[in-house]
């Protein structure tokens, strides 16, 4: 491994069929005024909300709800949580629901008390908390899986005005302070929304994966968590509530983007930035906007990566490279994938998304454009995987 790093996750995880009930264990260490983030309302269909509020009202909490955060959360959104967390002193923020709930939780939490516009100050000019800015801690109890917001230190936030999705990673003080991770939770997904998770999960594997050359310990751990997430989620295809799959795919999710087997890397990130412009201008679901360029940018790239494409392709797609050369085994190994997101029904193209042929140019300006990867892209080259992407 290279390079210097220091490696430290002050999360605390929960996990398995009885783990709400550890909310009871955490809860006395906050305050008493507790903001309740939640989504369009399935927690109240599940079950999942009178559990949870049941729970902090035993406690002695006062809950302050800020329901309906969208699967993209807005700055608008985020200006109202703030509002919710000032006018009612808040002490804690619970976020119930998936990695938007999580996400917007984060960004609240550091924006509370900053002084400043938190859009300006950290999506565009991408500051870091000051020092001496209180963050209102945060928990998270988890009900879908694929961004690994859970334990991580990540917030992203859409502005539709300036056709902006951006993500900021955070230092350790603003991941959350613990999670619940009950599979169980997970059952209830809609089939699009759990197949959108699994590629996520993916490819936050493979945002980290596709960087660098040297012999890296984090390489092997990310080839077996991929292996482990293609292996359970051609089961839970099948079997949405088979406990074993569903289990693995969420604690695989956790581990794919918690910052572990980030370790030693440079990291790509340039299949999100794309990604991320598509849902800027269309809101689609997030996981779709990834699996829908993923491929013509990987494509785009593997002959400037091709050892690494090559052993993508033997050690998580299991391609025989016997008689083959590297870029044929690298081409076998991006075959397979692409089988794959097929056989579980990802989007294959932005076109499905909404994005038409003259939206690319603007699609190009709302695109970061990120250097950890095998290839450093120019404007011209985005506009050609957008292309590709149709």
């Amino acid at each position: 491994m290279l390079g210097n790093f220091a490696f430290t996750n002050p999360t605390k995880l929960y996990f398995g069929e009885d783990s709400l009930s550890y909310l009871n264990e955490e809860l006395p260490k906050y305050g008493k005024n507790i903001q309740l983030v939640y989504g369009g309302g399935s927690i109240k269909k599940t079950g999942i909300y009178d559990k949870v509020t049941a729970i902090l009202k035993a406690n002695g909490k006062a809950i302050f709800e800020d329901g309906g955060v969208m699967p993209n959360p807005t700055v608008e959104k985020l200006y109202e949580g703030v509002l919710i967390a000032r006018e009612n002193k808040v002490d804690f923020i619970l976020a119930v629901g998936g990695g938007s709930c999580c996400d917007y939780a984060k960004a609240v939490s550091i924006s509370v008390n900053c002084k400043e516009d938190p859009w300006e100050k950290y999506y565009l000019k991408f500051e870091d908390v000051d020092a001496d800015t209180k963050i209102i801690p945060v928990g998270c109890v988890l009900t879908m899986v694929g961004t690994g917001s859970e334990m991580n230190g990540g917030a992203v936030i859409t502005n539709h005005e300036s056709k902006l999705k951006i993500g900021h990673i955070f230092g350790e003080r603003v991941f959350p302070k613990f999670a619940v991770l009950n599979p169980t939770f997970t059952y209830s997904l809609p089939k699009y929304q759990m197949v959108s998770g699994f590629y996520d999960i993916l490819n936050h594997i493979c945002e980290q994966y596709f960087s660098g050359e040297d012999d890296n310990t984090s390489d092997y751990l990310m080839e077996g968590l991929m292996r482990s997430l293609i292996h359970s989620s051609r089961i839970a295809i099948k079997e949405p509530e088979n406990y074993e799959a569903r289990s693995n795919i969420m604690w695989t999710a956790t581990w794919a983007l918690n910052t572990l087997v980030a370790m030693g890397k440079t990291t790509d990130w340039m299949v999100h930035m794309l990604g991320q412009a598509v849902g800027a201008h269309t809101d689609a679901t997030h996981g779709m906007t990834l699996s829908a360029v993923s491929l013509p940018y990987y494509r785009h790239i593997m002959p400037y990566g091709l050892l690494k494409f090559k052993r993508f392709a033997e050690n998580v797609w299991n391609i025989n490279p016997t008689g083959k050369s590297d870029k044929e085994v690298a081409k076998a190994g991006l075959d397979a994938m692409e089988a794959w997101m097929k056989e579980i029904g990802v989007v294959m193209n932005i076109k499905e998304l909404g994005v038409t042929e003259e939206m690319l140019d603007d699609l190009v300006k709302s695109t970061l454009v990120m250097e950890g990867g095998y290839k450093v892209l120019t404007p011209e080259e985005i506009k050609v995987i957008f292309k590709e992407s149709l």
